[in-house]
């Protein structure tokens, strides 16, 4: 049986829920993304910074589907965790990714190059 890697643990969790009440009650709030997720067979990458208080399955960040045009979105965790690559792999967590900047930050970088780079 395929272990499948856990994307976002009790502890990532909870930051992105804190950093999505800051986001609702403070709109200037540029958070740094939390966790970076990717596609091993697809380039595919997420930087994600917060999710919904409410509806925690609702993630919020940079979304890069490898076709040259990153975006600010959400996504569904529940959709992440069912996608796979064409080489059937999963989605997986950057278990050294330690953001160094805000959202903003690498959204403006990955909007001049294409891609996220971090």
């Amino acid at each position: 049986m395929e272990a499948i890697m856990q994307l976002i643990t009790d502890t990532i969790r909870d930051r992105l829920i804190a950093n999505g009440r800051e986001s609702r009650d403070n709109p200037a709030f540029d958070p740094h993304p939390v966790v970076k997720l990717f596609t091993p067979d697809a380039g595919a990458t997420w930087l994600i910074s917060e999710c919904d208080p409410q509806q925690p399955d609702y993630l919020y960040g940079l979304c890069d589907l490898g076709l040259g045009e990153p975006e600010l979105g959400s996504v569904s965790l529940t959709e992440l965790e069912a996608l796979r690559g064409p080489l059937g792999l999963p989605v997986e967590r950057d278990l050294y990714f330690e953001a160094g900047y805000p959202l903003s930050h690498y959204a403006h970088l990955a909007n001049k190059a294409g891609a996220i780079t971090a």
